[in-house]
Formats: C-alpha cells, structure tokens, sequence
C-alpha cells in the first residue's frame, strides 16, 4: 500500500491542481481589499507568507465587510453572524481578527437603550422618537420652547444637578407623547435610567395586582426609578383608590428624594386638578386633589405645546 503522505504529493502535482490553485489564488490576490492590505504592508509581506496565509486570505474574500453581502443582521452570511472580518499581520503570517459589523454595532447600541429605558403600555414609536426629529417636525414658538427647556434638562441631569422634569400638556395629538420618548433617548445616550408609563393602562394594571399581591411590588418600581415619565395623566378615570393610594404614594416618595418627574396631559394644572378632585363615583374632595397638585407643582414645570394634530396628518 502507498503511503498517504504519496498519494498526496502525486495529487497536488498533477496540472489540474496546479491550474485550479493558482486560478484561485489570483482571484484572491485581486480581492480589492486585499489587494490594499497587501500594498499597505509591501515592506514586510513576502510571497512566502501570502502562500501561507492562502487560506486565511480565502477565508477573508469569501465573507462580508461592512454588511455589503449581508440583507439584514439575522441573514448575515458570515462565520460568526454580526461580525465581519479584519486582515492582521500576526508574526510571519497574515490572520484574521473579526469585529462587530455596522448592523450589529447598531443592533447592540439599541439594546443598550433598552435596558435604560423601560416601558409600560408605550407604543414603539415614542420609544424611537429623537430631539432632532421633534425639533425638525413643525416648527413654532411653543415647540422651540419645549426644546429648549428639555435640552435644559438633559444637561442639568447629566451633570449630576437636581432639577425639575416637565409637565407637557396640550391639545391631542401635538407630540407630548413623542417628546417624553425623545428625552428618555437622550437620557439612555447618557447611561441614565428612565421608565415611561401610560397612566390609564396603569391605573388598570394596578388594580388587577390587588388579587395577585404584587401591588406593593410594582409601586416599589415606579416610585424609585431614576427618571419616571407618566404619560397622558388625566385620561383615566380616576378614582379615589388610585388617586389616593396609588399616584399620591409615588409623587410623594419622589418629591422626598427630589427624583425627576415628567407628565404629560391633555389638561393645564388647573385642569387637571378639576380631573383630580372629582371621583368617578361623583366624590368631591378637592383637598386630597390640592395636595396631589401641590406635589405635582414641585416635580415639574409646566410646558404648553401647541400645532397641528400630526396623528391626523400621519405623523
């Protein structure tokens, strides 16, 4: 029996092999990027390392760089899905090192956001929405203003000051809830914690925990998160139980520890403590409803944002 390592020989000395090696070794050496690589390094690649490192360079061309094969991150072609390869020099060979594609650089720069930005019943396009977009879609006074005075914020509690969150109110559709979304991004750029609630579902929510006992629990979140952001306050129907033992709880705890504080709602202050004082069993107590606002007056400063209801206009 011959022995392998003859078989072998006599196999790669045979024309055909001959022939098809250096028809792939010529289409690898005119890869484009390789080809720049090789030229940036004429000083130190010898033909006797880019024989050795044939197989790196194969390994190179066939993929990806930049996403430019790729449709999307989970179709990418890639060895390790995400990340596209580097050519290095590593001692006497050529090798190559793997880096996160642009698309996973994204996709990961997305989940970071989400673990500062937590929501409760939020739809996904607040949670997308950005200062630039706001700032660029139907410019007024009102809205200059809002910007400003959120950009103020975000500066003030990036330099580790205590100040005051917003409270946004306005006509439907005006881009309160929007705005609330576009600074909780902003704030997650800067590592900074934020939870939106949508107040409504949450009062709902709320009274559905009674029976699993996890009331306590869920408050707890809320008080003590870093940002809060409740959003359209003044939607729900309120009762005397949420008002009472629910929302004044959670403003209470974060005017004690001068936490940030954001609402948004369609009333003014005086409007919203008309909404406060009146139960939906028809009780009246506005000195439960004062104090609840006083609280509120303490957390935030009143913002009114005006425009065009962009809902209607597809925005």
């Amino acid at each position: 029996m011959k022995k392998i390592s003859q078989t072998l020989n006599k196999l790669t000395n045979t024309k055909e092999f001959n022939e098809r090696y250096n028809a792939i070794r010529k289409e690898i050496l005119e890869d484009e990027n390789i080809h720049r690589f090789l030229n940036s390094h004429s000083s130190t690649v010898t033909k006797e390392m880019v024989d050795r490192s044939l197989v790196k360079l194969y390994e190179y061309s066939s993929q990806s760089k930049n996403c430019d094969k790729c449709p999307s991150l989970e179709g990418c072609i890639n060895m390790m899905q995400g990340y596209h390869p580097q050519l290095i020099l590593q001692k006497n060979s050529i090798d190559v090192r793997y880096e996160r594609c642009p698309r996973k650089v994204a996709a990961d720069e997305r989940k970071r956001h989400e673990r500062f930005i937590k929501s409760l019943y939020v739809p996904k396009d607040i949670l997308g929405a950005t200062m630039e977009s706001f700032y660029q879609t139907y410019v007024s006074e009102e809205r200059l203003k809002a910007f400003e005075k959120a950009m103020i914020f975000i500066k003030k509690i990036d330099q580790g000051e205590k100040t005051k969150g917003l409270y946004i109110y306005g006509s439907f559709g005006v881009g309160k809830s929007y705005l609330l979304g576009a600074i909780a991004n902003e704030l997650a750029d800067r590592k900074i914690s934020t939870l939106i609630v949508y107040v409504p579902d949450f009062f709902r929510e709320m009274k559905s925990s009674i029976g699993d006992q996890t009331l306590n629990e869920k408050i707890d979140m809320i008080k003590k998160s870093p940002v809060l952001m409740l959003d359209d306050i003044g939607a729900e129907t309120m009762s005397s139980w949420a008002r009472d033992e629910i929302l004044g709880p959670i403003l209470q705890f974060r005017m004690l520890e001068n936490l940030p504080t954001f609402f948004s709602s369609n009333f003014d202050f005086e409007g919203l403590e008309a909404h406060l004082t009146t139960s939906q069993r028809g009780e009246v107590e506005q000195v439960k409803a004062k104090r609840l606002m006083e609280r509120i007056r303490y957390l935030a400063d009143p913002v009114y944002l005006s425009g065009d209801n962009l809902r209607e206009k597809g925005l």
